[in-house]
């Protein structure tokens, strides 16, 4: 296995495999509800839904970057406004973050082990450090939603 699967295999691990810390973010979103994902159980945080749509923000970034643009998101663009309400709009948020989950897996296949040295356009930082940095920044954001998800009685 090489540095490339390596890093593939610990995004998806994160996601939905076998992760270390305990249950990938796509199990922890399982069995929530569009109620509870637009609920606010504690003050000032995030709702699930909007931390869902961060991550896939997140996702569709990195990607981009990869792909060579200069993504740099103010906090509006970083923390998207849901469009649809309800279960169907909740449904079209998972799953546009399969999507992008899977794009960006196609995106990280498509590189080169050579290409993890390399600069990140608009950043002082190369991909590894994207790519790795991606996967602690779903895993923080994981513990948020299962959280969020058990404050609201989940």
């Amino acid at each position: 296995m090489n540095e490339i699967e390596r890093i593939i295999d610990q995004i998806r691990r994160a996601y939905d495999g076998d992760a270390w810390h305990g249950p990938p973010l796509r199990a922890i979103l399982a069995d929530v509800s569009s109620e509870a994902a637009d609920a606010r159980p504690i003050r000032g945080a995030h709702s699930i839904r909007e931390i869902v749509r961060h991550v896939t923000f997140w996702y569709d970034g990195v990607r981009r970057r990869l792909g060579g643009e200069v993504v740099d998101a103010d906090e509006v663009e970083q923390w998207p406004e849901a469009i649809d309400a309800g279960a169907g709009g909740w449904q079209r948020e998972l799953d546009d973050l399969e999507r992008a989950h899977t794009a960006l897996q196609g995106a990280v296949g498509a590189l080169n082990v050579e290409d993890l040295d390399g600069p990140v356009p608009g950043n002082p930082y190369n991909t590894y450090v994207l790519l790795h940095g991606l996967v602690q920044h779903n895993l923080y954001h994981a513990g948020q939603v299962a959280l969020l998800k058990k404050a609201a009685g989940g």
